[in-house]
């Protein structure tokens, strides 16, 4: 660990935590250099744990230009050629969680885990995280929800939310874990009813240029309480913001729904 690191390492420790989530065909550090800009302006705030996905990918269009030789590259749900179980590739993903969170607090970390940062596939997983979580509140109790996030912030995440708990709710608008989309047209009542939104707090980044834009709208349209949700829209194609005209908007809402929901 270098210098600037073990700085950080000791500032931050007391902070509360932001589980960041990769997206497919990248890894955990990949995405610690592409949220660089974002973690240096809320290092005053939050600590920062970037979790490793479970399942082997190739790379991603959008990480080969410049991070080809920081393999190996994983992705968060399996590969929908390979048969995967689905109750085991969740055991995958809560496991990848939990083992980066107990890393982290192993190293001396002690502050609350409030919050989710997640692009593309990452983003997904963390709407869906939330869900699971909301979903769990209403179903179980606040005890038996197994988290506390406070906020997620959702980068270019495609709709359905993945159905992270099959045995405590369903729905034919939720996914499983190896469908990009859904399995076939939903059951009307669960497309006119609410059970598949998400009415927790996140903040939607959205670039004006990406490809996958209309399935990130679908995303907060379809799966998100208009209630609940905050809508930056920035000027670029599919990957994480860096420049700070791009970065401080998001700055800006992130402490505001921090100190809002009790983060911080």
């Amino acid at each position: 660990m270098d210098a600037r690191n073990q700085e950080y390492h000791k500032n931050t420790l007391h902070l509360p935590r932001i589980l960041c989530l990769h997206g497919g065909g990248s890894n955990a550090r990949i995405f610690k250099t592409q949220c660089r800009v974002i973690s240096q302006r809320l290092e005053p705030y939050f600590r920062f744990a970037y979790a490793e996905a479970p399942f082997e990918s190739g790379p991603g269009p959008d990480v080969l230009s410049v991070y080809a030789e920081y393999g190996p590259f994983k992705r968060w749900f399996p590969d929908p050629v390979h048969e995967v179980d689905d109750r085991a590739a969740i055991e995958s993903i809560n496991k990848s969680i939990q083992t980066v969170m107990e890393e982290d607090n192993r190293s001396g970390a002690t502050g609350p885990w409030v919050g989710l940062l997640g692009f593309s596939q990452g983003a997904k997983l963390a709407a869906s995280l939330m869900f699971r979580q909301q979903v769990r509140v209403e179903k179980l109790g606040p005890a038996r929800a197994g988290s506390d996030w406070k906020f997620a912030v959702v980068m270019a995440g495609r709709a359905p939310i993945v159905n992270l708990d099959p045995d405590v709710f369903r729905s034919s608008m939720l996914s499983n874990t190896s469908q990009i989309d859904l399995s076939g047209p939903p059951d009307v009542d669960d497309l006119m009813g609410e059970g598949h939104v998400l009415k927790l707090p996140t903040i939607h980044v959205h670039g004006l240029a990406d490809p996958g834009l209309y399935f990130h709208r679908e995303l907060l349209d379809d799966y998100c309480s208009i209630d609940s949700v905050r809508v930056l829209e920035w000027d670029g194609a599919h990957r994480v913001p860096v420049k700070s005209a791009d970065v401080n908007p998001l700055i800006e809402e992130i402490l505001r729904l921090a100190k809002g929901t009790g983060a911080l």
